[in-house]
């Protein structure tokens, strides 16, 4: 079939989904404009406004609306606990999965020098200002299990020694390399409630 150049454009854009090939895409595309041209309408606006609305909580760093996202406005939550992770999907997998109720800070990466991501692209000066408060008494690094992940966590455990704070790792239960945000919700509550205290 020879797709026409708005058609090719439509499933070159849908191919920038995580785990969307070209014939995921091809499908999808066809899909919205042969059965369902409302939802495809309903779909591009809401991808429209959230890219224009959405940014990053000045506080924590995840995706919200607002200048403080609700979790942080939250004056019931635990302001010694302070839980790192990768992305704002980890933020909703934790919070579905254990229930907890401290603080969280997005790293929205993971160090990986090859690609050029450091420190300054983390904001880790964001995290050195927030821990230099001494409002925090635990760091709970929840980066995921990869060589990047673990070399982050060591990284900001580094941090938190010299500022005196107590460093935790979440353990066992989520398997070497894996995502969080693919873990299912028992294996993560287990892997949070059993993490260890890092030395």
């Amino acid at each position: 079939m020879r797709n026409s150049g708005r058609l090719t454009q439509l499933i070159q854009a849908l191919r920038c989904l995580p785990g969307v090939g070209p014939k995921s895409a091809q499908r999808m595309s066809l899909h919205l404009l042969q059965h369902n041209r409302e939802g495809a309408r309903l779909l591009a606006e809401a991808l429209l406004g959230a890219v224009e609305h959405i940014g990053l909580c000045r506080l924590c760093r995840t995706l919200t609306e607002h200048e403080i996202c609700r979790s942080c406005s939250d004056g019931t939550r635990d302001d010694s606990l302070l839980c790192i992770v990768e992305s704002p999907a980890e933020v909703f997998a934790l919070e579905q999965s254990t229930g907890f109720k401290g603080r969280f800070f997005v790293l929205n990466g993971r160090l990986s020098p090859l690609d050029g991501i450091g420190p300054e692209e983390l904001r880790l000066d964001l995290l050195e200002q927030r821990l230099a408060q001494g409002v925090v008494e635990e760091l709970i690094l929840a980066t995921n299990t990869t060589v990047e992940g673990e070399a982050t966590a060591h990284f900001i455990a580094e941090m938190a020694k010299q500022h005196g704070i107590k460093t935790s790792r979440i353990a066992y239960g989520v398997p070497y390399g894996g995502e969080l945000e693919y873990v299912d919700g028992t294996t993560l509550a287990h892997a949070f409630n059993g993490r260890r205290q890092l030395t």
